[in-house]
């Protein structure tokens, strides 16, 4: 189990220190939040920014398209150097063509479900994708609050994941006291924005963070 660091809470201005800071901590893995205004009431960051990232960093990175037809987009964010690229089932018109895409450019599918969507409608897919990340607050901001009747929907997949190899991962309203709920709730990555990067050091919020998890 591990945390995530979100750039989107990330201050751009310092963007290298930032990144070099969780780096340092301990991070492994990077999250992305791609918006278009259109899927989600926010706007983001475009591929030239991954582009900018990937050179600074070997990070693995996530990148989380909260976008209106991902189709049209899966192939300028992995070419600027996202390892996985996770699509909405809310947003995607054949999810399963857009993982032949993603794996065809050499990155790994994910699948995302959004709180108010059923867990039935990503039960088809399941045994196709290489990561679920499971909402935890409605997509669009950082800062909310923890939606925790999402976590139904990790129980769920849990058989899923242990037959098929894919990890679990939650995104949302993740802060020192949360992060305890998302491990009982059995998810094996944990995305966390606010946490690590709104006030204090980043290497020292990411540090109390897995530390927390560790003593949970």
């Amino acid at each position: 189990m591990e945390i995530v660091p979100s750039l989107l809470s990330a201050d751009f201005i310092r963007l290298q220190e930032e990144i070099r800071a969780v780096e340092a901590a301990g991070a492994r893995r990077l999250h992305l939040d791609i918006m278009d205004g259109h899927f989600v009431p926010n706007i983001t960051i475009g591929p030239f920014i991954v582009e900018a990232i990937r050179k600074i960093t070997q990070l693995h990175l996530e990148s989380h398209l909260m976008i209106t037809n991902p189709e049209k987009f899966i192939e300028p964010y992995i070419k600027a150097g996202s390892d996985t690229v996770g699509i909405h089932v809310e947003s995607s018109g054949d999810v399963l063509r857009d993982f032949d895409t993603i794996r065809r450019l050499g990155a790994k599918p994910g699948l995302v479900i959004n709180p108010p969507t059923p867990f039935e409608k990503i039960e088809t897919y399941l045994e196709f994708t290489e990561h679920l990340l499971v909402m935890t607050v409605n997509p669009g901001f950082g800062g909310q609050t923890m939606i925790k009747e999402a976590f139904a929907k990790v129980r769920l997949a849990k058989p899923y994941s242990r037959k098929y190899g894919f990890p679990i991962e939650i995104d949302g309203g993740v802060n020192i006291e949360t992060v305890v709920d998302a491990k009982l709730a059995g998810v094996d990555l944990i995305v966390a924005g606010s946490a690590v990067f709104s006030a204090g050091k980043p290497y020292d919020n990411f540090l109390a963070l897995t530390e927390k998890l560790q003593s949970a």
